[in-house]
This record gives C-alpha cells, structure tokens and sequence, in this order.
C-alpha cells in the first residue's frame, strides 16, 4: 500500500492522523494519505510568497516550454508518489478504484489535462488577450499604441479545494504555474491523485517544488485555505455557490445546469439533433458541471424526450475495466438511494414523466456501491420543480416552453446551446447574462474549446489592471 505525506511547499510531512483510499467495490485500501488540520497550513502560509520569488526566477516562456514537458510526464511516465512510485496505468487504475469512474473516462480525463500542460502558449494567449507573458511578469509594460499599462498580481498562491468526481476540472488551475504563481492544494479526499501526479510531473522536469503544498484533510483545511489565501477557487455544490458568491477572493465552481434551447425554427426538424442531445447528457457518466441537465423547445417535446429514452434508458452498468462502461459509481454506501429518493419524489410530480420508466429499475443497489442508470423526465411547463435539478449521473428533463420565455425561465447556465438560426433571437441569448458559456448551432454541451476561459478568466482573477505612468520612459526597463 502506498503512505502518501502532506507535501509542506516540496518537503513532506507524515501526519499522526491518516485517512485510507479506499477500493469502492472491496474496500481494500490502496493508499494511505497523511492528514493535515487547518493549523498547520495557516502556519505554512507565512512562507507563500517564497513560491512566486522562485517561480519569477524562471521566464513564462521557459515555465510553458516546462509544461509542456510535465505533459508528457503526467500522461506517460512512472512518477513517485508518496513511499512508492506509480505508473501512467496505475494511475488510471487507483483513480478508477477510489472514485467509481470507469478507466476509459480516467484516461480521457488525463489527456485533457495533459492536453492543457502541453498548450500552454496557445491557452494563455486566449487567456490574456494576446498580452506580451512578459508585461505580466514585470507588472508593467508598453501597449502597441504605445501607453504603458500594468497588471498587478493580486496573490502569490493560488489555493484549490479539489472535488473526487470529475477529475477534468483540474484543467482550471494548470496554468498558474506557468503564470508564476504557486499552488495550495487540497485533494479531494477519495482523488489525491492528479494533484500528487503533477506535483511529481513538475518537480521531474525542473519546477521548484517549493512552490507547491498538498494538504490533504478534512473540512476544517479547506476552510483554512479559502481564508489564508488571498485567491482561491473551490468546487462544490449548490449550497458552496452561494456561501461564497459574493466573495471576490473565491472563484467558486458548481453545478452548471447546462441546458439546450430548441429554437421555433429548428424543433420541427428535432430527429437531426439528438446525437448531441444524447452525447451531451451522458458523456463523462453525467458527473460534469457541462452535461446537460435541461432541454428546453416549444413543442415535440414528448418525442424529443421518448427518442433520448431510448437511447439512454437501457444502458446498465459495467466494470469499470470495460471500454465500453459509461456509468460511475456512487462509491458511499447509501448516497446513490438518497439521491434517486429525491429523484423519484420530482418524478411523481404533477405534469412530469419518467421515459425511461420502462427501461427497468434506475437504481443498482450493491452492498459498499451503487448505480444510477440514466433517466429522462419530460416536463409540461419549465415551472416543474424537476426542470431546475442537476444530479451526479446521466439526468435530464426535456421542457416544453415557448421560445419567448426560455431565456428567463432557464435560470443560471454555465453552457447553453442554441439551436437556432434565428439572428434576432440569437441577438438575445448572446445578451443574456444568465448564461455564461454560449454555442450557437447543435454543440454537444461537453464539447468545450480549452483556449477560452471556463466560468470566468483566470488572468483577470490572478491580476488587476491598474493605471502606471511614469515621468521619462526611460525610466523603465524594458
């Protein structure tokens, strides 16, 4: 069994207190994981602005060109881990163990990390509006119009509070050590190991290790890190949005009710779009912020959501081993019941159908697991309670409203996709702030462009534009 430390920027530090991973369907532990408190990483924070001091030894161009490096590291090569060393397929294996995600959805996962490392010029480009990387690391620098403008660092470190279901989201804070700024990291307690991988993928190919903490715990280490560091980001669910929303020093990231709206002049024409209807609810076992959770068109919407169902509503488990295996485990005993509890409740509503009803019984109750198969409700009107709902599996509810009334009626959308041609209805959607990510035309909802930012940009998070003037130019180097 491998003994993973608490990584104390680069050192590592065993605990007293240790916590297993656990296998989900034997419960056999694969690795032991130190634990930190609260404490000990406010104490490790007086020493957080050594990480950026390091870092700033290195150019951006010579940090990405590493990157790009740490690449091929993550996705290929055996790295240490803890007492132990793990291989790129162990590390699909351990991750597939500990969270119920099937390999096939590990491994996807790891290559769009490693995607992100190894195009970090083209990522940051998009991120900084073209901004010379150079003007970013000084602070300040000269425009082509030829002002001298500035960009203040708000932070040395960023910290993250890392969830264990969807391992792709660690794709959202790869690119802050390129941009010099160290990392606090909390792991997700039952996924430690992307973050321990491209810590090991890092300090392989020549970034100070320095300029990482892992801390590993429980509650009481995340709320440490979102008050110790003057930029973080978590994610978490609903409840975790709005308890930091209205925190500027938290970028938070939760449920994305990501939705597709039908428009009148496309819907009567519905068969021709339900393969991305369909990838867009089921990719990824449903357990990302960017499946879609709500279909919304003015009309076919039974048939809309009959044609989804039967695609959808046979699928049945299968080992996580298989390539084939779509779905993922609730690996705590009792929370896949819980939650079909509450999805059966929203099903039994007035003017709600389950479609996938006659495709069997929707949950796998085994003794340490359970399974969720995929379900899809049709719903008479957007004011269905269900039409708001997000859960951890394949879920989706096909609504009928009028056209007129889906901007306001689809409530917050991180991806909304609009299948339309409609330029002045497309006029509206691309006003409307309630949706944060915007695909015109039939885009599965998953499919995301990694050079454009992802609930919110990251460089104006990490920085902040200021006014700079000097009285002789000269003065400054350039």
């Amino acid at each position: 069994m491998i003994d993973i430390p608490v990584v104390r920027w680069g050192k590592p530090y065993e605990s007293l207190e240790k916590s297993d991973v656990s296998h989900f369907e034997t419960g056999e532990p694969i690795a032991r994981v130190s634990q930190a408190n609260g404490g000990l990483l406010a104490r490790d924070m007086r020493k957080a602005d050594r990480a950026r001091q390091l870092l700033k030894e290195f150019s951006i161009e010579d940090l990405i060109h590493r990157a790009a490096l740490a690449a091929d590291q993550f996705e290929n090569e055996t790295l240490p881990l803890g007492n132990g060393t793990q291989s790129a397929d162990e590390f699909v294996m351990h991750q597939s163990a500990s969270t119920g995600l099937p390999e096939a959805m590990c491994r996807a996962n790891m290559k769009k990390n490693s995607f992100v490392l190894r195009n970090m010029t083209e990522i940051l480009d998009c991120l900084t509006r073209g901004l010379p990387l150079d003007l970013l690391s000084r602070g300040y620098g000269m425009e082509s119009r030829g002002v001298v403008v500035s960009y203040q660092a708000q932070t040395s470190v960023l910290g993250a509070v890392l969830p264990s279901n969807s391992p792709g989201v660690h794709t959202l804070w790869l690119p802050v050590i390129p941009l010099q700024f160290g990392l606090v990291l909390k792991p997700g307690s039952s996924e430690p190991w992307t973050a321990y991988r491209v810590a090991a993928a890092f300090e392989k190919v020549g970034i100070p290790p320095e300029a990482i903490g892992l801390y590993p715990g429980g509650h009481d280490v995340g709320s440490s890190l979102l008050s110790s560091c003057r930029r973080s980001m978590i994610f978490g669910s609903e409840k975790t949005v709005n308890q930091y929303s209205g925190d500027p020093q938290v970028q938070v990231h939760g449920p994305g009710f990501s939705k597709i709206f039908l428009g009148e002049d496309c819907v009567d024409r519905w068969e021709e779009f339900i393969d991305p209807m369909v990838e867009s609810v089921y990719i990824n076992g449903g357990r990302s912020c960017i499946n879609c959770s709500g279909i919304y068109a003015p009309r076919h919407t039974r048939e809309i959501a009959q044609a989804i169902a039967e695609k959808l509503g046979p699928i049945e488990p299968l080992p996580t081993a298989d390539p084939e295996a779509g779905l993922a485990a609730f690996t705590t005993p009792g929370v896949g019941a819980a939650v079909w509890n509450m999805v059966e409740q929203d099903l039994q509503s007035e003017g709600v159908t389950d479609c996938t009803a006659e495709y069997g019984p929707r949950l796998v109750d085994c003794e340490r697991y359970s399974y969720l198969r995929p379900v899809v409700a049709h719903a008479e009107s957007p004011d269905c309670e269900i039409a708001s709902k997000e859960f951890m599996f394949p879920f989706v509810t096909v609504v009928k409203c009028p056209q007129a009334d889906m901007i306001k009626k689809a409530g917050p959308t991180l991806v909304g996709s609009a299948i339309t041609e409609d330029q002045q209805w497309i006029d509206q959607l691309t006003d409307a702030t309630n949706i944060d990510r915007l695909n015109i035309g039939p885009i599965a909802t998953n499919r995301l462009n990694w050079l454009q930012p992802h609930e919110g940009n990251l460089i104006d998070f990490l920085f902040r534009s200021r006014a700079y003037q000097v009285t002789d130019e000269s003065m400054l180097q350039w």
